[in-house]
């Protein structure tokens, strides 16, 4: 089983939300609960924050334009090519739930699941954010909305919902997802699915909350690649770096004694030996 290699302390309670970017220099991530977005310098180790005054959603995605546009716990938000925040939406909903994580769609709109904070079985949703800025609740019936992302040729879209112990699969017709179906089920006591990315073979690259790895499944469901992270609570993964090759792993603090599981909130990173799929920008 590979390794993945730490590459920093552990520098977030609750990281999430790993996405690589040319445009802005690299990786980006979140830590959801203090309401951060981080930036890694690799060159130096070195990493800088933007607090965006709320708890930020695992959603960090670049804009067409330059910047980027970030879920907020209620709202979404668009920051200019400084970090400066130009707009943000109207909170779309009150009550104890906020967006979890999402993806861009190949028609440039950003797709965003919810949770509750105490996580009531069917009580979240997924909503979009069209390119007019206009905002639309697409479906319900979820719990707890994880690892949203769609294939190079934007004909399928995976997704986890984290309690049913397994990874989804949408068919995407006219641009809009279309039929949901079972494409892997977990074994038992291997974690549970977390966020997860493609590569540019429609392999899923899934992040195992309680499991201490990253798992690889073929476009047929196959299991082809397990990594194993140096924490329990992982929580998202990216390819990038220079030739898309390299995998970004981020870890969670949340809910853990100080004495325990010492890497956690670390990032780590793994060679995949195959590139991602190219990374969508959000057309606002």
């Amino acid at each position: 089983m590979p390794r993945a290699e730490q590459i920093t302390a552990p520098i977030t309670y609750h990281g999430e939300g790993a996405v690589w970017h040319d445009g802005w220099g690299g990786l980006r991530l979140v830590d959801m609960l203090a309401g951060d977005i981080l930036s890694l310098d690799e060159s130096t180790g070195d990493v800088s924050r933007l607090h965006v005054d709320s708890p930020v959603a695992a959603l960090l995605r670049p804009r067409t334009a330059g910047g980027f546009i970030v879920a907020t716990e209620r709202a979404f938000a668009a920051y200019d090519a400084h970090d400066r925040r130009e707009w943000v939406t109207p909170d779309l909903w009150e009550g104890p739930i906020r967006f979890n994580e999402g993806t861009v769609d190949p028609r440039g709109r950003l797709l965003a699941g919810q949770m509750a904070y105490d996580p009531k079985p069917g009580s979240a949703a997924m909503w979009r954010l069209n390119t007019d800025r206009s905002t639309e609740r697409l479906f319900g019936g979820l719990t707890i909305s994880n690892g949203l992302g769609f294939t190079a040729d934007g004909s399928r879209a995976y997704f986890n919902d984290t309690p049913t112990g397994r990874i989804d699969v949408f068919d995407v017709e006219d641009g809009e997802l279309g039929e949901r179906r079972p494409f892997v089920t977990l074994p038992e006591g291997v974690g549970s699915p977390d966020g997860l990315c493609l590569d540019v073979e429609d392999g899923v690259w899934v992040a195992l909350h309680g499991g201490s790895a990253v798992r690889r499944y073929d476009a047929d469901g196959t299991l082809t690649e397990v990594v194993d992270v140096g924490a329990a609570q992982v929580t998202s993964c990216a390819l990038g770096g220079p030739d898309g090759t390299t995998l970004y792993i981020t870890t969670s603090r949340e809910g853990l004694e100080p004495h325990e599981d010492p890497n956690a909130g670390a990032l780590f990173r793994a060679e995949a030996g195959i590139a991602g799929a190219p990374l969508r920008t959000v057309d606002v």
